[in-house]
């Protein structure tokens, strides 16, 4: 019998093939335990970034089971249980970038005591962009379980609706604040192929925009992800020129940018010849470091040569 009630059929079970196994449909039910065992463990669980339906059944449960639940903010932890309908009956801390370098070691004994911890963030997943990389780096190493409870992601979110490139990506984290350093990270980035993702200020993204454009060209493709899953939610698509022009006096909400990345550079036999007459300098036989340099650059292999014997006359 299955755990509806219903006769359930064998499922043969398959390695690696895709195919849903007899594990697969045990682990699958709505709002299964978020815990692994009986021992004490970390779960780290994504909380809505806006919409409090997003909220995943595993969630509600963790909320409800967990004897320890370390939030970024206390308060709006309880504002989202409250909207969920969820009691928490265990032990809350506070837990915020400014805490997690003395917290972990405490999160970690608990766990090791037997307890069951649960991180949550103010929206989105821990540890992305948020606190929980430092506790989930001193869990694996005092050898405590850690687990993760999926659920909303405002970098996947937005990613997903720019209308750019979703086969590659990069998460660029937030944007830098100060002008100079925001020129140098941009400028390192201006020949990443990737899409690109970023969180920033409502207040700073005209700023960014930019920045960016003068980095990457005012004609590469971008999305400026307004409010994500919000009632007053807005994606705005177009040039970097174009979306600087209208972040210029700022904007309202929690705010994603999403970047094209650049288009790939031909190579040019003039800008390469010089690499295979350093190459060959530095003891490479002429033919193996214009080989070397063709395979980088996809340029000619004869080529290459022909041009560096040519530059050593």
């Amino acid at each position: 019998m299955g755990h509806t009630g219903q006769m359930s059929e064998p499922v043969e079970e398959h390695e690696n093939d895709g195919a849903v196994t007899a594990d697969d449909d045990a682990t699958s039910a709505v709002g299964g335990s978020p815990w692994r065992g009986e021992g004490g463990q970390i779960v780290l669980a994504a909380t809505p970034i806006g919409d409090a339906g997003d909220a995943p059944p595993r969630l509600v449960r963790a909320l409800t089971e967990a004897d320890v639940v370390a939030a970024e903010d206390t308060r709006r932890m309880l504002a989202l249980a409250k909207r969920l309908g969820v009691w928490v009956g265990g032990e809350m801390l506070s837990f915020h970038e400014h805490n997690e370098r003395e917290r972990a070691p405490r999160l970690v004994e608990e766990a090791r005591a037997g307890r069951r911890v649960l991180v949550v963030s103010d929206a989105g997943m821990p540890s992305v962009s948020d606190p929980g990389y430092r506790l989930v780096d001193a869990a694996v190493a005092a050898d405590v379980p850690v687990s993760v409870l999926p659920g909303p992601s405002a970098v996947l979110t937005a990613l997903a609706v720019s209308g750019l490139a979703t086969d590659r990506f990069s998460f660029e984290g937030f944007a830098p604040r100060r002008p100079g350093e925001r020129d140098r990270v941009f400028g390192a980035l201006a020949d990443e192929r990737r899409t690109m993702v970023l969180f920033d200020s409502p207040h700073r993204v005209g700023e960014t925009l930019e920045a960016m454009a003068r980095a990457f060209g005012a004609e590469r493709r971008a999305a400026v992800c307004r409010e994500l899953t919000k009632t007053f939610e807005e994606v705005r698509r177009g040039t970097l020129a174009e979306l600087a022009e209208w972040a210029a006096g700022g904007v309202r909400g929690e705010v994603t940018v999403v970047v094209a990345g650049a288009e790939p550079r031909e190579a040019r036999l003039e800008d390469h010849v010089g690499d295979v007459v350093a190459r060959a300098a530095a003891g490479e036989r002429l033919k193996d470091a214009a080989a070397a340099v063709a395979a980088e650059t996809g340029l000619g292999k004869r080529d290459l040569y022909q041009a560096a014997l040519d530059a050593r006359r």
